[in-house]
């Protein structure tokens, strides 16, 4: 058996990270304290931006928990964003509405990567206080998951100084000048490590690795350039809490990414589970992945889906039900009730049949 800091045995999520039984398959949905949930857009209003309120201990600790007051999930997601990092580098981030993510100050010549150096903790305690406030009002309820974003997706952002279609300045990067390119996601491997042991010493309890832009790689590019530095980050932090890798596009390496030693691999809507499952063996635990517009159904399809999806990861251990990608803000508040008493009602009969349980 695996043993890590921060993680009691008795936590569904945990025990299903180390791949032992549980009672029932646990669930927790990426971006689950979001804009869906009218108590979200209301805290959203009162911190004046999202930066504010991304910045705020108190206020992101209301929304982080949030869900959980609604919902009876396995675990808590801290309430942060993946380009905290970079900001913190001094890019200078802003969302702008209907665009997203902005840079001020994006990295594209030598002089301003050679510029960069991996930020002091302190530049980002104010995610360390939110998780040790979230803690706090939690009491061991449920585990807290902490995040960051892997290499190559900041890289993403931080050339092309916001999301754009395709990324062709960080590709113009990674054909023309690719020592250049490492030098940068090298530095970023360093600083994602050095943010997520901060984060395991606040207090979670298992953290994800966010690879949004992984699968606009080929796969020769994709070992290069994103699994290395994944799995740099992987063996700087082995040990400490579980580890989940998430390549949105990934479903071709899921085998590769088994074997970078993440403890969970969650997967994306584009591969049965049982594929995924054939492919990963039982090095690790998976996690998915239900298609986020499935929340647009009726309460009965999205009970008919989720048997579906439990019925096609077929083990009744090693398994997170969680959407393919994040929540949509579209989504109705009560839809996530009926999935995520579908998910606990489906498994535990399941488990209880099997003699699991």
């Amino acid at each position: 058996m695996l043993s890590f800091k921060n993680t009691a045995s008795h936590h569904r999520l945990l025990s299903a990270m180390r791949r032992e039984p549980v009672d029932a398959t646990p669930i927790w949905i990426m971006r689950q304290a979001g804009r869906y949930l009218p108590e979200y857009r209301a805290t959203r209003e009162r911190a004046g931006s999202f930066m504010t309120l991304c910045q705020t201990p108190a206020l992101a600790c209301e929304v982080t928990l949030q869900p959980l007051a609604r919902y009876p999930l396995d675990a808590a997601i801290i309430f942060s964003d993946i380009l905290t990092i970079p900001d913190a580098m001094g890019l200078g981030l802003s969302f702008i509405e209907g665009q997203g993510p902005v840079f001020a100050h994006p990295v594209q010549t030598a002089a301003a990567i050679s510029a960069l150096t991996v930020p002091d903790p302190a530049q980002l305690a104010y995610v360390y206080d939110a998780i040790r406030l979230v803690q706090h009002e939690l009491n061991d309820r449920v585990p807290l998951i902490g995040f960051a974003g892997s290499p190559w997706t900041l890289a993403a952002y931080m050339i092309e100084g916001k999301s754009q279609s395709g990324f062709p300045l960080l590709l113009k990067m990674k054909n023309e000048d690719p020592q250049l390119l490492h030098q940068l996601l090298q530095l970023l491997a360093d600083a994602v490590s050095s943010h997520l042991r901060s984060q395991i010493e606040a207090g979670v309890q298992a953290v994800q690795l966010f690879d949004t832009w992984g699968g606009i790689l080929s796969t020769p590019d994709f070992e290069i350039f994103s699994l290395h530095y994944l799995q740099y980050i992987v063996k700087q932090l082995k040990g400490t809490v579980p580890i989940i890798l998430f390549t949105k596009g990934g479903c071709r390496w899921l085998s590769q990414i088994a074997q970078t030693g993440c403890d969970v691999v969650a997967v994306d809507w584009e591969i049965s589970l049982k594929a995924a499952a054939d492919m990963v063996g039982s090095q690790v635990a998976l996690q998915g992945n239900m298609h986020p517009a499935t929340l647009l159904q009726s309460p009965e399809l999205i009970y008919q889906e989720t048997a579906r999806i439990l019925e096609n990861y077929g083990k009744p251990t090693g398994h997170i039900f969680n959407l393919g990608h994040g929540i949509t803000p579209d989504v109705p508040p009560e839809h996530v009730a009926a999935l995520v008493d579908a998910v606990h009602t489906i498994s535990a009969k399941r488990m209880k049949e099997e003699g699991v349980a």
